[in-house]
């Protein structure tokens, strides 16, 4: 066990999330997906100052449903041309390979981590993309409103993957709110946890109603009654076989109604986690600041951080190097960029035959890594990090 491992506990409070969780489950008649997931998505959507929450089993089952849901409404043809930040998770790029749809990366802006406004339009003077499946990196954020508006400009579908940044927020409003649905994830370590479970976020009420469809194998259990009627209306279904009509393609990704009831548990303390992430974060990021080695991140066009770790991005390999093995001296746990250049995966060349030159990605993937960032740090960890990066 590491002194400091990426992460210590699965919940937030966890003693009394447990003993709530027991005293839940021996009470519960019903634990399949149920009341305690609609009232938390109900709450997760004024959380998130957006109409709709659709709850999954997972952040990566909502990148699937999102781009299903739009390809079963039309809006992405087979073959239409997807992009997606090239420092990201294989849950954020995979969906699109099985869409049938072509994905193109797009480089990074080595200051941010994330995708800026300029990396995107650099990518469009090559490519028309359809559609733009942007990463939220590790709570921090490009300028996604600028993103927005180029988007908008060109017919481009914008959907963020914000399982890195809860929480975290712009001038112009909170990340997960600048494209037509959003994605969550409440997976262990993340800002909130469910230990699995994540969510789509969307203010669009047709592509919510095809998320619900998607999200349990196509069918219409979970419409409201008015929705319900105009499909089985549509396709002429009666009572007998209304319970058993499957309208378009789907999965089975249902949460349980445990998820639902970790997640109302959880929702309670985000603010206070995110406080005590980012204090942790800016009390490391002063040493940072002050060793040449090392380049501070900026998130000055930021109003709110989230950080989801404490990366560290250093000047070159051979310092990354020295810098991890003073972290793994002494008995700190340590752990890549995200997946670094998504292009340099195994599975990627074996579906993918276009390959990007991403240099900033390659940049950050070569001479970065990170280090964890949970509420229970203490004052004893923090100046450990510390000592490692002096």
């Amino acid at each position: 066990m590491s002194k400091i491992p990426l992460m210590k506990n699965t919940f937030y409070n966890e003693e009394e999330v447990k003993q709530n969780l027991a005293k839940f489950i021996i009470e519960s008649s019903v634990l399949s997906m149920n009341k305690k997931c609609i009232e938390f998505e109900i709450e997760f959507a004024k959380y998130q100052n957006t109409s709709h929450a659709t709850l999954f089993n997972s952040g990566g089952s909502a990148n699937l449903a999102i781009l299903q849901a739009l390809k079963n409404l039309g809006r992405l043809k087979p073959g239409a041309k997807v992009g997606f930040s090239a420092l990201t998770w294989s849950t954020n790029v995979m969906p699109i390979i099985q869409m049938g749809f072509e994905p193109v990366p797009i480089d990074i802006d080595i200051s941010t981590l994330n995708v800026m406004s300029e990396n995107l339009k650099e990518r469009l003077n090559e490519v028309k993309l359809d559609a733009f499946f942007v990463t939220n990196i590790l709570g921090f954020l490009g300028d996604l409103d600028k993103i927005s508006q180029i988007c908008n400009e060109n017919n481009i579908l914008l959907i963020e993957d914000n399982c890195e940044s809860l929480g975290a927020e712009l001038p112009k409003g909170k990340s997960g709110n600048f494209g037509v649905a959003s994605s969550f994830s409440f997976y262990v370590a993340h800002h909130m946890s469910t230990v699995e479970g994540g969510s789509a976020c969307s203010s669009d009420e047709e592509l919510t109603e095809m998320l619900r469809i998607v999200r349990a194998n196509g069918w219409d259990r979970n419409l409201t009654t008015a929705q319900q009627n105009k499909w089985r209306s549509k396709y002429n279904i009666d009572q007998f076989f209304a319970m058993y009509s499957f309208y378009d393609l789907g999965y089975n990704l249902r949460p349980t109604d445990i998820t639902g009831f970790v997640g109302l548990e959880q929702l309670k303390y985000i603010d206070k986690v995110i406080e005590l992430k980012t204090y942790n974060y800016e009390f490391v990021n002063q040493t940072i600041k002050s060793n040449p080695d090392l380049i501070e991140i900026n998130y000055s066009h930021m109003s709110k951080l989230s950080p989801f770790a404490i990366p560290i991005v250093c000047k070159n390999k051979e310092i990354r190097d020295k810098f991890i093995n003073r972290f793994i001296n002494n008995e700190i746990e340590v752990r890549p960029m995200i997946a670094g250049n998504i292009q340099n995966q195994p599975f990627y060349s074996k579906y993918v035959s276009t390959i990007y030159d991403l240099p900033n990605t390659d940049f950050i993937t070569k001479k970065g890594f990170y280090c964890g960032n949970f509420p229970e740090l203490s004052k004893e960890q923090l100046d450990l990090y510390t000592k490692c990066l002096k």
